[in-house]
């Protein structure tokens, strides 16, 4: 059986998955272009999702792995666990559909057998690192004695994200787990105790669990005596499919189900399970008594209206998955409304509140109140669920309602432009300092960031329980965005307020108890100056399970310390640093920094930190971690007045056959004189000198500039360990590749001109500056450079192959979005709309210049591609533009992937494709650079369409090519002869491959 072309997800055959990607190609010569033919196979239906996350655990190669000082950081909970990306299944990744092939084909393969049927594998040495076991993840107790390993499994079968779902007000949904769709999870847990000297003791592992349980949403009590989590079990009936709640006592690891009755479920599509004391949680259950699913009426009731009669000015960006009609509107109040239920770890259990659509619930520190969030009707087709009324009350622990605090109306006309926001109430908390005091803040300006008006933020505090007609306390007010608060006592908070257009950020530092105290600035920089970050406020645990400013108390000193844990950047790369910094006089000290010779070390957390009052500084323990280039990550405790680091992980390298790759932070400068850098990896064992030129792969993402000094400031440190992830560039390594990692490209708008106002020039000009270099230093053959990125990243990987050709022999295009008026209310950055800047939004598309694109080009894209701007149809037009214009292109549509690549499938696919685009276009590039006028004349005047002879080298140098790329911008607007134009055309070739041959 055939399936078709675009796959509807709720058709007949969309319940199996398919037997291969749909593939697209096109040869610079006259092809029709044909999608591969595809077969139904029988799956089981899986589940690995994935959820945001409020606070996530310590694990291995995760970017995120520094805390911050946030809101999310106040309860000891980590809500999922594992980047799906880096996960993978234990039967290998093939699954039930035996989609994937058995053998490794050559990826150099130039005949058709390359496009046949099915899922391809990549070679062995690059599936053999994506195939490696993943490390667990890791956890501390509220008590800082003890460590969990969370157990990990490697990537999942394609048939997991075969599972149906619903596209509902910009979430999706798995109907039958009734949570959010392409949930991760854990296959297992362990407990170890953390001894005195950083070792550990024997692993206790959670026992009781059900066969094939799959874990989510792992807590810890408050007291750090019991973890709770969420099971759910593949069963063929729909309620082995659903969450149950589970606890397990951490002494015993005896693990058992929290609530008695097998009918009780969770609703895991928002806020899910909470521990309101150490013996009870509220959780948001699926009410028993809600019915049977909606069904779609045969005929609507009325037509899809739409109306804007009253004049309102409503922008919005490409938002997907919204609402589209009224059985949408019941379908997600269907999955989406919980009933609260207060259950003891007795037994006991109650229902609280009315069933409605809850989406937080956050128990005041001292345990006597809640503060709880849910959204209703109207509901909007053009804004997602974030952006629905929004209704928050104070609840007593026990369900009864205090107040109301606010009642916010839909809000479908937030202004586009950067820190534009919400009117009303917005940020609503509990202070962390205090046992129930709320704060919050409200916007002066009515949202519109254009608006002018001082003050623009005002933060309020006021107790949760009032006296008769008290208003409430004005904290602070700010002229900038507010940005939140790290809380001390009533006689320490720092606010942050930062503004996008000029970069700035502010912090504030003030007395909440004191009103004699004016507060002051403590920090007013340059949120792009990395060199003159302070750091920012290490916070301790509290007993009552918030985080706070961990001040700190010297012998014989008065001072009011607080430790700055700081990136440290420098021009030599990031060299990680703790303060002691004196709040009332700004001295600091430096108690600790990382060696900037060999390692990478960075502070992650205070785990002294469960006592009220100043920390001791004698007695601080801290927890680090450690790397090189070659040393993955490992997690110590240091212990002061020491400073002795007991090693508390020893894991083992994830890709032992590259642990002698070489890694060099290199620096280069851009033709208008703005410093670049660039990770340039290199194959273990090269040596230039003997090897000579390599391949090289040049993998990219550009960024938003205001100044020319911050744009070329390095961030980064050149001892970091290269961690290597599923689709990763670093992978071609093990291709013997050169791969130029992250070389930055600045797009630079100072004062009033925008950065996009010259993106293709700077784009292009900072390009040639990293393909300069890398042949310089003598790694990269000039005609064997290829470029590549993911999303804003495929975006210039298009405009570069578009204006400057010269540089690259093909590009690698995955998840991109290519024509900017289907994006027409800002993209990335860009908050100028369509109307106000056409010409930007024409110019920057390379869809707009696909006549130009005459390099090979890959065109990836998850077929159910969520993220805003980047829909599925971006990649389908761009391939069909290109084809019209007779370019070598391939497009490979992956079914069932979001705009990352989560099954094993599709991600061996995606490595096979790349690869043996690079073997074909790159690797195997046989073309020269060329100087010979007559010769390249010649080609001009056979009007050749082979993609091999048009082909110049990364410096360029055919007269030809530099008619058509660089002669209108080193001459624009001269009138010239025809033998002035070839002289000088010439001139300039010449000269560019003298750069190269330097």
């Amino acid at each position: 059986m055939r399936l078709p072309k675009v796959y509807h997800r709720f058709s007949l055959l969309s319940l199996y998955p398919p037997s291969s990607p749909l593939i697209f190609y096109h040869f610079p010569n006259p092809v029709s272009s044909t999608s591969t033919s595809t077969s139904t196979a029988t799956a089981s239906f899986l589940s690995v999702k994935s959820t945001p996350s409020s606070s996530l655990p310590i694990h291995k190669h995760s970017r995120n792995k520094f805390f911050k000082p946030t809101k999310t950081m106040t309860s000891s909970r980590f809500h999922n666990l594992v980047p799906i990306s880096a996960v993978v299944a234990e039967d290998g990744g093939g699954g039930s559909n035996g989609a994937v092939s058995t053998t490794a084909t050559s990826s150099a393969e130039d005949d058709e057998s390359a496009f046949g049927d099915g899922y391809r594998l990549p070679p062995p040495e690059i599936r053999d690192i994506v195939d490696a076991p993943p490390l667990p993840a890791i956890s501390f107790s509220p008590r800082r004695d003890k460590i969990l390993f969370l157990k990990r499994r490697s990537l999942p079968p394609l048939s997991e994200l075969a599972r149906p779902e619903e596209k509902l007000a910009g979430i999706r949904i798995d109907g039958k787990c009734n949570t959010r769709s392409r949930m991760s999870f854990y296959t297992g847990i362990g407990i170890h105790q953390l001894m005195h000297d950083g070792t550990l003791g024997p692993e206790i592992e959670i026992y009781g669990l059900p066969d094939g349980a799959k874990i989510n949403f792992v807590t810890w009590s408050n007291d750090g005596r019991h973890l709770s989590f969420s099971i759910r079990v593949d069963e063929e009936d729909d309620s082995g499919n659903k969450l149950r709640v589970w606890v397990a006592d951490v002494e015993t690891g005896k693990a058992r189900p929290l609530f008695h009755s097998p009918d009780i479920y969770l609703n895991g599509v928002f806020d899910n399970f909470v521990w309101v004391d150490n013996s009870t949680l509220l959780v948001c259950t699926i009410p028993v008594s809600r019915g049977d699913l909606p069904k779609k009426p045969l005929v609507p009731s009325s037509p899809k209206i739409q109306s804007n009669e009253q004049k309102n000015i409503i922008q919005a960006r490409t938002y997907q998955d919204l609402l589209k009609d009224e059985h949408d509107e019941d379908l997600f109040e269907y999955y989406a409304t919980s009933q609260l239920v207060l259950a003891s770890l007795d037994g006991m259990m109650k229902a609280i509140g009315p069933p409605a659509i809850y989406t937080s619930m956050e128990p005041s520190p001292d345990q006597k109140f809640l503060l709880i969030t849910s959204i209703h009707r109207p509901y909007s087709f053009i804004v997602p669920c974030g952006r629905f009324p929004k209704k928050v009350d104070v609840w007593t622990a026990d369900g009864k309602l205090v107040r109301e605090l606010c009642d916010l109306p839909l809000a479908e006309d937030i202004p586009i432009t950067f820190n534009s926001v919400r009117k009303g109430m917005r940020s609503i908390n509990w202070r962390a300092d205090k046992p129930s005091m709320l704060y919050w803040v409200e916007t002066q300006d009515g949202g519109d960031a254009k608006v002018e008006v001082s003050p623009r933020d005002i933060i309020y505090t006021q107790p949760a329980e009032l006296i008769e007609g008290e208003q409430p306390t004005i904290l602070h007010k700010l002229d900038l965005r507010y940005g939140g608060i790290s809380w001390c006592d009533d006689s320490l908070a720092l606010v942050y307020e930062s503004w996008y257009k000029t970069r700035r950020v502010r912090t504030w530092v003030f007395s909440p108890g004191s009103e004699d105290v004016s507060p002051r600035i403590l920090f007013d920089r340059s949120s792009e100056d990395v060199y003159s970050d302070p750091g920012s406020p290490m916070l301790r645990r509290t007993p009552a399970g918030t985080y706070v400013i961990a001040t700190v108390k010297k012998e014989n000193d008065e001072g009011k310390y607080i430790l700055l844990n700081g990136s440290g950047a420098t021009p030599e790369g990031n060299i990680p640093f703790l303060d002691l910094f004196d709040i009332n006089t700004g001295s600091k000290e430096r108690i600790w920094e990382s060696n900037k010779e060999k390692y990478y070390e960075t502070v992650v957390a205070l785990m002294s930190d469960q006592n009220d009052g100043a920390l001791d500084i004698n007695q601080l323990n801290i927890l680090t971690s450690k790397e090189s280039k070659t040393e993955n990550t490992q997690y110590f405790i240091q212990k002061w007045p020491d400073k002795k680091a007991y090693q508390i992980t020893n894991f083992p390298h994830p890709y032992p056959q590259l642990a002698s790759l070489q890694k060099e932070m290199i620096r280069y400068q851009r033709k208008d004189g703005v410093q670049l850098t660039a990770t340039l990896y290199l194959p273990p064992g090269y040596e230039p000198s003997r090897d000579g030129p390599l391949p090289c792969l040049v993998w990219s993402y550009p960024g938003e500039f205001k100044s020319k000094d911050a744009a070329g400031q390095v961030r980064g440190s050149p001892n970091e360990f290269a961690g290597i992830g599923s689709t990763s560039a670093l992978l071609w390594l093990a291709r013997r590749f050169a791969i130029l990692s992250g070389p930055t490209i600045p797009i630079i708008g100072e004062g009033d001109e925008e950065a996009n106002d010259r993106y293709v020039e700077q784009l292009v000009a900072s390009a040639e500056a990293a393909v300069e270099e890398v042949i310089r230093r003598g790694v990269a053959h000039p005609s064997k450079i290829a470029v590549g990125g993911h999303s804003y990243g495929a975006f210039m990987t298009a405009n570069l192959l578009a204006h400057a050709p010269h540089l690259f022999c093909c590009g690698v295009a995955r998840s991109g979005a290519y024509n900017r008026t289907l994006t027409p209310f800002g993209f990335q950055n860009e908050d100028r709309t369509l109307w106000e800047a056409t010409s930007i939004y024409v110019e920057m598309s390379p869809f707009m210049s696909a006549n130009k694109i005459k390099k090979p080009i890959l065109i990836i894209h998850g077929e159910e591609d969520n993220n805003p701007g980047t829909l599925t149809m971006q990649s389908d037009r761009f391939f069909n533009a290109l084809k019209g214009h007779g370019a070598l292109c391939r497009l490979v549509i992956l079914p069932f992937e979001s705009h990352g690549y989560a099954a094993r499938e599709s991600i061996m696919h995606v490595l096979w494709e790349t690869d043996r685009w690079l073997q074909k276009y790159c690797a195997s590039n046989t073309s020269e650079v060329k100087t010979d006028l007559d010769s390249s004349e010649d080609n001009e005047s056979k009007g050749t369409t082979n993609e091999e002879s048009k082909a110049v080298g990364a410096a360029g140098g055919g007269v030809s090519e530099l008619a058509d790329l660089e002669f209108d911008r080193v001459y624009p607007n001269q009138r010239l002869s025809h033998g002035q134009r070839t002289t000088k055309k010439l001139e300039l070739g010449n000269r560019r491959t003298y750069m190269v041959a330097l």
